[in-house]
């Protein structure tokens, strides 16, 4: 009751009155509108002003831009579910908000200001972050919280390795990889939390039937042969047991999967993504395997996991807390569908573009028109709640 009033007496902008509404619009900007100039940089049409080659600058900006603020807004939400207490707001906010921009404009004119520059601005954002989730969940004794604050510090970590590694390397390869990799493993246990949890309430309230198989034994296995199957990956991405371990993952990740009953939830758009969205984990694992043994391209099992997994799950993630935070009901409108629909074939397009290389370009198009339209859409639908006070 007291941390409910403390929000009532919130007198700042709404903007940033809670971490969610800042990080979820901008970050779905971001992440729109990096895509559309990707694009005209991929044809030709226009230069970076970065230090990074045109291709990390876009893998960069994927996971340690727009990834990174979506992360910044479940945490700095999810945190005082788990604690009790009062979410960070107002100055603290806008002051974290701010980093994280500083840190998009240093990096795509590090050519200008020197790649040092931009790192240290850069890596200002992530290390804040965990700092203050991790003195919010210390605070509120919720110690089991605290892996998650430690998968935030690697990411932190591997950001500083990026600009490092490219800019000793050329290019950033294994820092790629393991960005990938680190932001896959949240998305498989942030996902184990809330997929079966949200599933097993949805269902709760209909007809009996199977419910989602609580975390146990095998989910742990399954995650701890993924993270395994990962880290070999990053480090030998073409060699036969790597194939193998990568195969085993995938497998053990669809049966975790099949056991979250997401068959039953294809009348509520709502749940019924948050399985489509995790259903490219194991097709990013098996996708890999093929390609560790030269039977695909690469690129179709990174962006089943990054443009299907990464991107679907925070579409669905952004979506359903907008909604319950802001005092609305919990159901898909027709706008939100579509946003679904399209951020799914962005990520389908994107893969087959992969496997189809003779239809690569136009399949190209097709992926980072319907990406740009699925987070430039949620900006657009979004906005107004996210920028209006709640009414409580």
């Amino acid at each position: 009751m007291a941390t409910m009033q403390k929000l009532r007496a919130y007198q700042g902008p709404a903007l940033f009155s809670y971490g969610f509404r800042p990080f979820f619009l901008f970050g779905a900007i971001y992440a729109g509108a990096t895509v559309s100039l990707w694009l005209a940089v991929f044809a030709g049409h226009v230069s970076l002003p970065s230090a990074f080659t045109p291709r990390d600058w876009h893998v960069h900006e994927m996971l340690f831009g727009y990834v990174s603020a979506v992360i910044a807004g479940f945490l700095l939400t999810a945190v005082p579910n788990w604690t009790g207490r009062l979410p960070i707001q107002g100055v603290p906010l806008a002051i974290l908000f701010a980093t994280w921009l500083a840190g998009r404009l240093a990096v795509t004119f590090s050519g200008f200001i020197g790649w040092e520059v931009a790192l240290a601005v850069d890596a200002a954002f992530l290390t804040l972050l965990a700092g203050a989730a991790a003195r919010e969940i210390v605070a509120g004794r919720k110690w089991n919280n605290l892996m998650v604050v430690g998968i935030i510090s690697l990411l932190a970590i591997v950001n500083i390795a990026f600009h490092v590694e490219a800019h000793l390397g050329g290019v950033a390869e294994y820092s790629a990889r393991l960005g990938v990799g680190l932001v896959v493993t949240l998305v498989c246990v942030i996902g184990g939390r809330i997929v079966p949890s949200f599933t097993r309430n949805w269902l709760a309230r209909r007809e009996p039937g199977r419910l989602p198989v609580p975390f146990g034994r095998f989910d742990a296995i399954t995650m701890v042969v993924g993270v395994c199957a990962m880290i070999a990956w990053v480090a030998a991405p073409a060699n036969r047991f790597v194939a193998a371990a990568l195969g085993v993952a995938g497998l053990l990740h669809l049966v975790r999967l099949a056991r979250w009953a997401g068959h039953r939830t294809v009348s509520d758009r709502l749940v019924l993504i948050l399985h489509v969205a995790y259903a490219f984990v194991p097709a990013g694992f098996l996708l890999t395997a093929l390609a560790a043994v030269d039977l695909v391209a690469p690129s179709a099992g990174i962006h089943a996991w990054t443009g299907g997994a990464i991107g679907s799950m925070t579409i669905a993630v952004m979506t359903r807390a907008s909604l319950g935070h802001t005092g609305q009901a919990l159901s898909a409108s027709v706008a939100t569908q579509l946003v679904y629909a399209s951020i799914v074939v962005a990520a389908l397009a994107r893969i087959c573009a992969a496997l189809e290389p003779s239809h690569a370009i136009p399949l190209l198009m097709v992926a980072g028109v319907a990406w740009a339209g699925a987070f430039l859409g949620f900006a657009v639908v979004y906005a107004p709640l996210l920028c209006r006070a709640r009414k409580f």
